[in-house]
């Protein structure tokens, strides 16, 4: 199964994408992951995007989509994969669809995680981390609806949404029932 997870920081995508991917036995792919392996690695791609990060500008499309075509030519995806940050943008979305195809694939679903602001705002109050101060996390979500509802547009046809409210393997079943109900 290859899925796209979608939703705000804290909408618990990082924790269902392991839940998932152990269920599934296919890869977890995250885009952060994807970076810090490259830059440690010092592949040619994480090269180019230190210079970015170096010089304090965002690291372009296509050095980032270049890191996922490399990640999804693994052998360990040949079963599918979970992506979970990639895409965020519909130039983005274009780019996965266009690698997919080259490979003749396609994604089965695009499993977005819906939860109220206020409930992120004390989950990751909760965390304790010092980059997550109330107003940080206010402009995270300005930017996620910004970036991501073209993103859900685009996928509208690939959609399915899911409360991310509740128990971790509560969530992990709604997502695997509403795969199915999808499928059927």
């Amino acid at each position: 199964m290859r899925l796209v997870l979608v939703g705000p920081p804290g909408a618990g995508k990082g924790t269902q994408a392991e839940q998932m991917a152990k269920r599934l036995d296919v890869p977890h792919i995250s885009t952060g992951d994807l970076f810090r392996a490259n830059l440690r690695d010092e592949t040619e791609l994480g090269l180019e995007a230190k210079r970015y990060m170096d010089a304090g500008n965002l690291v372009p499309d296509e050095v980032t989509v270049g890191m996922v075509r490399d990640r999804l030519r693994e052998p360990d995806t040949e079963k599918g994969f979970i992506l979970d940050g990639f895409p965020r943008t519909t130039a983005q979305a274009a780019a996965l669809g266009d690698i997919l195809d080259a490979q003749g694939l396609g994604l089965d679903a695009v499993v977005q995680f819906e939860i109220d602001d206020e409930e992120v705002v004390q989950r990751l109050l909760g965390r304790g981390r010092s980059d997550d101060n109330e107003d940080t996390i206010r402009n995270r979500q300005r930017v996620y609806r910004e970036e991501t509802a073209p993103l859900l547009d685009y996928y509208r046809d690939r959609l399915v949404t899911i409360d991310a409210v509740g128990e971790i393997e509560e969530i992990t079943e709604r997502v695997f029932s509403a795969l199915q109900t999808r499928s059927a």
